[in-house]
């Protein structure tokens, strides 16, 4: 099984332990609107490239609200998670492309769910995911700090440290420490929810919201 498909199974784990109105990390989504973007992602092209696409997501959203709003009970929201269990049809790039399109959009989703109530324990992950999402951090760096002004020096527990942007003019680096996943937890915008440290000037600091 592929670190994808594991985490899938983590997604799918996490949904079916919360009820259909559980809050999470996701504004103004309970867990059966984010089943319901995941299900839309993977069976509606159009969803599927509107989601690529940021102009075009009022669309997508309002077909989000439009599926979660048929979740009226606990049997209808059991058959919305199933079908994330089954997977995307044949068509779909995460057939082919998995830990690329899938692997981040699945491990955030599932600690959307989970931490959506609050602070939970992390999970222990294992040391290939661990590296998988490495690579997915550094992916998600080079478009969440593209026009930030610091640097920013990611460094994980271990000791491994990348910088991934470059200071422009006089602006300092900021170095940004935490797990591995705790730091695409805060790439992906999970700010509040992301246990992660910053060490630089305030000022430099504040520019990474």
């Amino acid at each position: 099984m592929t670190w994808h498909e594991k985490e899938r199974a983590a997604l799918v784990d996490a949904l079916r332990a919360v009820p259909s109105d559980a809050p999470t990390l996701c504004e103004g989504w309970q867990a059966r609107h984010l089943a319901a973007h995941v299900v839309l992602r993977e069976h509606s092209p159009r969803v599927g490239l509107e989601l690529a696409v940021r102009p075009l997501n009022a669309w997508s959203d309002a077909a989000v609200e439009r599926r979660a709003a048929l979740v009226t009970d606990d049997a209808a929201y059991a058959e919305l998670v199933d079908e994330i269990a089954q997977g995307a049809p044949a068509w779909h790039p995460g057939r082919w492309a998995g830990e690329l399109t899938n692997l981040t959009e699945f491990y955030v989703h599932a600690e959307d769910v989970r931490r959506g109530a609050g602070p939970v324990p992390p999970r222990d992950l294992e040391p290939g995911l661990v590296e998988a999402l490495w690579g997915q951090v550094q992916t998600a760096a080079r478009l969440r700090l593209r026009r930030v002004p610091v640097g920013v020096v990611l460094v994980r527990p271990d000791g491994v440290r990348r910088r991934v942007h470059a200071p422009r003019g006089t602006r300092r680096a900021v170095v940004v420490r935490g797990d591995v996943g705790e730091l695409l937890l805060w790439l992906t915008g999970r700010t509040g929810a992301a246990d992660v440290q910053f060490e630089g000037a305030p000022e430099d600091v504040a520019e990474l919201g």
